[in-house]
Order: C-alpha cells, then structure tokens, then sequence
C-alpha cells in the first residue's frame, strides 16, 4: 500500500501530497503529530518502536507518533491513530508545533513540521504489536536520568518535544 502524507510550508500549509517512503527518502517537509500520554500518577507513558518501522525500529518514544491523511483533519487523526497504535483514546489537548529534520542511517530523512498533543489517561493499554514492540509507565525523573545516560536509546523528536511538554504539564521543577 502507497501511504500517502501531506507535504506543508514551515507555516504548515498544505502544498501538496506525496508517498510517504518517497517523502523521508527525499527528506520533504510533511505535517506530523505527537502524542504524549500522562496518566494521574504523572507517569508518562512510553512505546518501544517495533523493529521493523522503516526508521527508529527498535528506540522508547512517546506514546503514539503517526500523519494525517490527504483530506483528513488533523483532530480526526489524532484519535485514530492512538487508537490504532495503543488501543485506546481519551481526550487530547494541542500544547505546540515544532519543525525537525534528521537523517538517519538508512539515508531515509525525517523532516517534520510536527504538532504535539498531550492527554491523560488511566485505563487499559493495548498496544499493535506490527506497531509497537513494548510500552511502560515511567516516573518522570526516572525517565529524565535513563535518557541523560542512555539518550540512543530514545527517538529524536522525544527528545526534542520532551522538555517542552514537561514545562507545559508543570513537571520540570
């Protein structure tokens, strides 16, 4: 199946649609979100990428990354794909947008103009396994030390949204 995604201007206007593999490969600016999941403990919830995702197979992220369809909102795709991903939804609030671009090894460049969402959740995860190898609830300092020492290990846009959503929710000191 040839996904497609939706290629935006660094004011995330829509300039047009494009495979999504043929996208990374020629690193083209495409709309993106990010969800980062809390639940009332202030654990955040983390995914373990699968291995065989075209890039960062294998690293902890944030609980669900993905793109709208051509013509489908991007409140509409935010629910799906959290559903699809970790099996469940609840409401979601937009906290920024950033822009990135990363090459990685594979010669595939992921160049994102990326809108991040955060909700809380408490109930059941159930995640895709073709999506997602593993997830755990993490204390927010535990987390804070593991990426300081093991930063490979995380996905680079968590790394970059993280600070961030953790100075929204009030969870830096």
């Amino acid at each position: 199946m040839n996904e497609k995604i939706v290629l935006v201007d660094e004011n995330d206007r829509e300039i047009g649609t494009e495979e999504k593999l043929k996208a990374h490969k020629d690193g083209k600016l495409h709309r993106a979100f990010s969800i980062f999941i809390f639940n009332s403990k202030g654990e955040m919830l983390l995914q373990k990428r699968a291995k065989n995702k075209y890039h960062s197979g294998g690293l902890w992220t944030n609980a669900c990354c993905s793109h709208p369809r051509p013509d489908e909102r991007l409140g509409d795709a935010i629910h799906r794909r959290l559903k699809e991903e970790m099996g469940f939804d609840c409401e979601l609030k937009k906290m920024f947008h950033f822009i990135y671009k990363v090459k990685f090894d594979n010669n595939l460049t992921e160049h994102e103009f990326d809108h991040v969402f955060v909700g809380i959740y408490d109930g059941k995860v159930k995640p895709n396994p073709e999506e997602v190898e593993d997830f755990k609830w993490i204390n927010i300092k535990e987390l804070i030390k593991d990426i300081r020492t093991n930063e490979k290990r995380y996905t680079y846009w968590f790394n970059i949204a993280l600070p961030k959503v953790l100075k929204f929710m009030g969870k830096i000191d």
